[in-house]
């Protein structure tokens, strides 16, 4: 089956794609940084003994760029229309990008960095599901498979914007399971707890390698592997099976207490 992943380049996705790929699968990798992706295209040619390129392809460009998207991928399935991976369209989409940025609270946060997160973690999203979604339906199959966050149902302070794109993810996953159902697409909502290898903390922290590695310190989080093992379990399930939510955590996490405020 042909997987279209987005965030490919590093962490999850870049996982997800090697993942996929090991299994026999073809890849449809997106991501800003070429350079990236085009290791990722010579570490899968590696492990799966192919040409480079054979079993992924690369789409450099921001996930925000839904034109570009379109282009280049029309151009991908039109050149590669006698390949029979790829002949059939997208199999499954991985909505992997997003992102958190600083871990203030609401009244001292950046309101860029609010409009960023809902840019990247709720319209990309929405977009490139609004673009796939009809291919799969004219051929009654098709995956959907959204990277959400716990930080979706369990609220933790300085996760205002982040926190709620994820129970957007959450709800927007449920309501197209109550659309799509009936035209045979699944579509799942995968909820990952602290998961470190990746440079969301880095990215959150705007390039604070100090403070990003503070949160890891004396645990043992979920790890890109963890995920993508995940996320190619419930794509390889039989069709007649839709897992709606998956929600992990490293076993040293669990959902913290309510907080209480108490004047002195």
């Amino acid at each position: 089956m042909l997987v279209l992943i987005t965030g490919a380049s590093v962490g999850f996705g870049r996982a997800c794609a090697i993942e996929f790929a090991t299994r026999g699968d073809s890849v449809i990798a997106l991501a800003r940084r070429e350079s990236h992706l085009i290791s990722l295209q010579q570490e899968i040619a590696t492990v799966t003994n192919t040409a480079i390129g054979q079993r992924c392809e690369i789409i450099a460009c921001d996930v925000c760029d839904i034109d570009t998207i379109k282009s280049k991928l029309d151009e991908i399935l039109t050149r590669r229309k006698d390949d029979s991976e790829f002949s059939g369209g997208i199999s499954v989409l991985v909505n992997n990008a997003g992102l958190a940025l600083g871990l203030s609270p609401a009244d001292e946060s950046d309101i860029k960095d609010w409009e960023r997160m809902i840019e990247v973690n709720i319209l990309s999203l929405v977009r490139l599901t609004r673009l796939i979604l009809p291919q799969m339906v004219a051929k009654r199959a098709g995956h959907i498979i959204n990277i959400g966050s716990i930080a979706g149902s369990y609220a933790y302070p300085g996760s205002t914007v982040y926190g709620a794109s994820k129970a957007f993810v959450k709800q927007f996953s449920l309501n197209l399971r109550a659309d799509l159902s009936s035209k045979n697409i699944r579509i799942t909502d995968i909820e990952p707890g602290l998961a470190g290898g990746s440079e969301f903390s880095l990215v959150r922290f705007k390039g604070d390698e100090k403070r990003a590695n503070s949160v890891y310190e004396g645990t043992e989080p979920l790890n890109p592997k963890d995920i993508a093992e995940a996320v190619c379990w419930v794509a390889h399930l039989p069709s007649r099976v839709n897992i709606n939510r998956l929600e992990m955590m490293p076993t040293c996490q669990a959902p913290a207490a309510l907080a209480v405020h108490k004047s002195k």
